[in-house]
């Protein structure tokens, strides 16, 4: 268990749990919630589009800031302004300057969260125990979503949106306190990351954008809708799916560490394209809705520790992790809000809910693709 021995990574991985108790019992509901304040499904994939798009154009103001206070100090002020979309949410009905709001708000804390986030993980991680790292802060996120899409879901049913929202937003701004202390990496004022690293990872990224626009966004839509708009339901379904995905990702990521990367990759991307399937077979049915849900749920950590993995690795073998994150991020970016547009379109032309979840498929087969190469590099490459 030597990849427990890093005090950084541990506080770190504490406050990813604490935030995904947040983002579990609130930020799964968003969606949701858009839907119920009347915002149509096209829409409500245009405005997760709008966000992401948004993130792209202001990605460039993270560096100045993080030259400014450091890396960790940056974390901490995109932790707090996440929290910042709760409170705006409840008072959404339907489009109008409310929801333009809460676009500009999520995307502004968004971007400084993520960007920071990945660069502080990556520069205080180990590139030997990377995989026992990232799959640790999986697992532990997975436990967290046994208990926090229940609990949000009977928060919004017997509190409202109101209660719930603001709930929501102080276990968020909670989440900083844990990365208080811990060290606070300093930006270089000039670095130049090699542009094959950063292309592979921002094509990598664009990809993984793609797949989480169908596989996660299209499918809260889906699920929220096939389990008859309700909260209580809806959450009870996450929380099924908590269950799946609880233990699988540390396991995952010990045998990335181990050195069986094919047999992981191939293994995570083949279980992703099953888990598809299983979406688009099951999205009419509630039963068979929950069933793939939690199958989906079984895999999305094992994805995240595969190829986090190996780009938190390059990252740290860059000459400025937080550039080549911002470099990252912008094509994660650019892929989701492609995915969340191609989706937008074809329900807005009359498509079933099927047809918009086909497309992570392909995204999958890139992604793996992409990442089998890479590691038989990296394999090369330490002899």
């Amino acid at each position: 268990m030597q990849f427990l021995q890093n005090d950084a990574i541990n506080r770190v991985n504490l406050h990813a749990a604490v935030q995904a108790l947040a983002q579990g019992a609130g930020g799964l509901f968003v969606l949701a919630f858009l839907l119920k304040s009347g915002v149509s499904a096209p829409l409500t994939l245009c405005v997760m589009a709008a966000m992401t798009l948004g993130r792209f154009v202001l990605r460039t103001g993270v560096l100045p800031l993080a030259r400014r206070i450091g890396v960790r100090n940056t974390l901490v002020l995109g932790a707090v302004l996440e929290a910042a979309i709760f409170p705006l949410l409840p008072h959404v009905h339907g489009p109008g300057p409310m929801l333009g709001l809460v676009i500009v708000v999520g995307a502004v804390g968004s971007v400084l969260y993520w960007t920071s986030y990945h660069a502080f993980f990556a520069a205080m991680g180990d590139a030997e125990h990377r995989g026992g790292q990232t799959g640790l802060r999986e697992g532990a996120n997975a436990l967290v979503g046994v208990v926090a899409p229940a609990l949000g879901g009977w928060a919004l049913t017997v509190g409202g949106p109101e209660i719930a929202f603001c709930g929501v937003a102080l276990v968020q701004a909670a989440s900083a306190l844990p990365l208080i202390g811990t060290p606070n990496p300093p930006v270089a004022a000039l670095a130049r990351i090699a542009p094959s690293d950063a292309w592979f990872a921002g094509r990598l990224q664009a990809a993984d954008g793609w797949f989480g626009a169908s596989f996660v966004w299209v499918w809260q839509i889906a699920l929220f809708v096939a389990l008859g708009e309700r909260y209580l339901a809806y959450g009870g379904a996450l929380a099924i799916a908590g269950v799946a995905s609880a233990v699988a990702s540390l396991t995952l990521g010990r045998l990335v560490d181990l050195g069986h990367w094919r047999r992981t990759v191939w293994l995570v991307y083949a279980g992703a394209v099953a888990a598809v399937t299983l979406k688009v077979i099951g999205f009419g049915a509630p039963a068979a809705a929950t069933f793939a849900t939690a199958a989906g749920a079984l895999m999305a950590p094992m994805l995240s520790t595969v190829m986090m993995t190996r780009v938190y690795n390059l990252a740290k073998e860059s000459p400025c992790p937080l550039r080549f994150h911002m470099a990252t991020e912008a094509g994660w970016d650019l892929g989701a809000t492609g995915g969340c547009l191609a989706a937008a379109a074809l329900l807005w032309n009359g498509a079933s809910f099927a047809t918009p979840l086909l497309l992570a498929a392909p995204a999958a087969v890139v992604a793996a693709i992409m990442l089998a190469s890479s590691y038989a590099t990296a394999r090369v490459l330490s002899g």
